[in-house]
C-alpha cells in the first residue's frame, strides 16, 4: 500500500531551521512544509513591498532556502511553503539565485499567486466586516493588504506539473499538506469525506512545527517534556486509506504523546464539528489518538462535510499607534513605589493633554496577565520587584510619543529607585475579515528551473 511522509519545517515566520534539517537528513520525507503565516504576517509583507517591489516575502526565506535546498535536491524531498507572503513571485526569484549560487540544479520552482485581490476588492467594499461590524469600506482609506485563504489547487496543480519547490502567497495553513495528499491519492471532496478530513487533520496537526512534539505542551512538574532545547518537529505517515501516525525522528527532543496530539488538534479550531478551511470543511468530533509505541501516534475518524460557498479575506489595515514605558522598582516598599510611580505618570498625561483611545497600566509579576480576580489575592507587600508598564492608544504618532516619554521622566523626577526604564512607539498594523465568493479567485502557477 501507498504511503507518504511528510514533515513540519516551521511552525511560525521566525521558527528555527535546524529541526526542518534534521527532518530532511533523517526522517525519510517525501514532503517538507515549512508554515510561516500569520494573520497579520501578510500585511506587513505588503508594508515591505510598498518600500521595495522586490520585497514582501519571509524575512528568513533566503536562509532557510540556503539550508534545505541541497537537501531537497539530495534526499528528493519537494518543499512546500507560504514564505512566498506577499511576493511569491519575488521568492522563487531569490530561489532561483540562491540555487544557481549554491550549484544545486535539476529543481523546478513553482510560484503560487491569485490569493492578493486588491485590485478588485472595491467591488466588496459593502460587505460586512466580520470582527468590526461595519461594511469594509468604512476603513478603506486606511487598507494595507487584502489576501484570500485559499486553497490547495495551486499546489496539486505545481505538483502535477513536476514542481520541487513550491512558493504560495496565503492559502490556509492545512492547504499545506491537503495539496500533496490529493496529488499523491487522487482524493476528492465529494467521494472521500473521510480522507479529505484526516487530510486536513494532517495538516492542522503539522502546521504549528514543535507544538505537536511537546513544546506548547510543557509545563514543568505537571507536564514535564524532555529536551526542549533539541526538539524535534513531527513528521506524518499516511498511507492510501487515510489512516496516519504522528512521529518524529529518534533522538530528537520532546515528544508525541495523544496528550500533545489532542492539544494542537483543538488549537484554533473553534469548532471541532464544523473547522472551516477554503478545501473542505473538517469534523474533528470524533477524532481518536493511540499510543502505539514511544513517540508514535495513531490518529483516527476525522471526517468532512463538503465545502464551503465563500472564502476568508484577511484585510490588514492600519490601527493605531501604541505608545509605552516600563520601569522597575525592588526592594521594600516597591509595589507602593510603582504604583505612586503609575500615578504620576496618569496625572501627567491629563495635564500636557495627550489624546487617546485607550489606556491602562501593568504591573509586571503582579497583574499584567489576569489583572484583578486572580491579582488581589496575592498581597502586594510579599514582592521583591515590580515592573511597571504604562501603555496607551491613540490615532497618531505625536500622542503616542507623549506616552512613551512621561514613563521615562521618571527615572530623575521620582518615586525613589526607578531603574531599567525603556521606551517604545509602535504602529499596529490590525486584521479583520470579509467574504467573498470562492468563484472571483484566479490561481496562476508560474515556473522557474535551474
Amino acid at each position: 500500500m501507498k504511503k507518504i511522509r511528510i514533515g513540519s519545517g516551521a511552525g511560525y515566520a521566525g521558527d528555527r531551521i535546524e529541526p526542518a534539517v534534521e527532518l530532511m537528513e533523517k526522517g525519510n520525507l517525501d514532503y517538507i512544509i515549512f508554515e510561516c503565516l500569520a494573520e497579520r504576517t501578510i500585511a506587513i509583507g505588503q508594508q515591505d513591498k510598498m518600500k521595495d517591489p522586490q520585497k514582501g516575502y519571509n524575512q528568513l526565506l533566503e536562509a532557510r532556502m540556503r539550508k534545505i535546498l541541497p537537501l531537497a535536491k539530495k534526499n528528493g524531498i519537494k518543499v512546500i511553503t507560504n514564505m512566498g507572503s506577499a511576493n511569491p513571485l519575488s521568492a522563487a526569484d531569490v530561489t532561483v539565485t540562491i540555487a544557481k549560487e549554491l550549484g544545486v540544479k535539476g529543481l523546478k520552482i513553482a510560484a503560487v499567486t491569485g490569493d492578493d485581490i486588491s485590485d478588485s476588492i472595491t467591488k466588496y467594499y459593502d460587505n460586512e466586516v466580520l470582527e468590526l461590524g461595519c461594511p469594509l469600506g468604512t476603513i478603506k482609506e486606511s487598507i494595507l493588504s487584502t489576501n484570500v485563504y485559499c486553497g490547495a489547487d495551486g499546489i496539486i496543480e505545481a505538483l502535477k506539473n513536476n514542481a520541487d519547490i513550491i512558493i504560495t502567497g496565503r492559502v490556509s495553513d492545512p492547504a499545506l499538506a491537503i495539496g500533496p495528499l490529493v496529488h499523491e491519492f487522487g482524493w476528492n471532496v465529494k467521494d472521500d469525506a473521510d480522507k479529505m478530513g484526516q487530510a486536513v487533520l494532517v495538516g492542522h496537526l503539522l502546521e504549528c512545527g514543535g507544538q505537536v512534539t511537546g513544546g506548547y505542551y510543557a509545563d514543568p512538574g505537571y507536564k514535564d517534556v524532555p529536551n526542549l532545547e533539541i526538539l524535534g518537529f513531527p513528521l506524518i505517515e499516511i498511507d492510501e486509506t487515510g489512516e496516519f501516525i504522528v512521529t518524529k525522528v529518534e533522538g530528537s527532543g520532546g515528544m508525541v504523546t495523544t496528550d500533545t496530539c489532542k492539544e494542537q488538534m483543538i488549537y484554533e479550531i473553534h469548532n471541532p464539528e464544523k473547522y472551516m478551511t477554503p478545501d473542505v470543511i473538517a469534523d474533528f468530533s470524533h477524532v481518536t489518538f493511540t499510543q502505539m509505541e514511544k513517540d508514535v501516534v495513531q490518529a483516527a475518524h476525522a471526517t468532512s462535510h463538503g465545502r464551503p460557498e465563500t472564502l476568508k479575506v484577511s484585510v490588514g489595515y492600519k490601527d493605531c499607534f501604541i505608545g509605552e514605558g516600563e520601569i522597575s522598582y525592588g526592594g521594600l516598599n516597591c509595589m507602593n513605589r510603582a504604583r505612586l510611580a503609575a500615578d504620576i505618570v496618569e496625572k501627567r498625561l491629563k495635564l500636557i493633554g495627550v489624546e487617546m483611545e485607550e489606556y491602562r497600566t501593568d504591573y509586571i509579576g503582579y497583574n499584567s496577565l489576569y489583572k484583578n480576580d486572580i491579582s488581589n489575592k496575592i498581597a502586594p507587600d510579599h514582592f521583591s520587584e515590580i515592573r511597571v508598564r504604562c501603555s496607551g492608544r491613540t490615532k497618531d504618532k505625536a500622542n503616542a510619543t507623549l506616552i512613551a516619554n512621561e514613563v521615562e521622566a521618571l527615572y530623575t523626577n521620582g518615586p525613589a529607585g526607578g531603574a531599567g526604564a525603556t521606551k517604545k512607539v509602535s504602529e499596529v498594523v490590525s486584521i479583520c475579515s470579509i467574504f467573498v465568493p470562492r468563484e472571483i479567485v484566479d490561481i496562476k502557477v508560474s515556473y522557474q528551473e535551474v
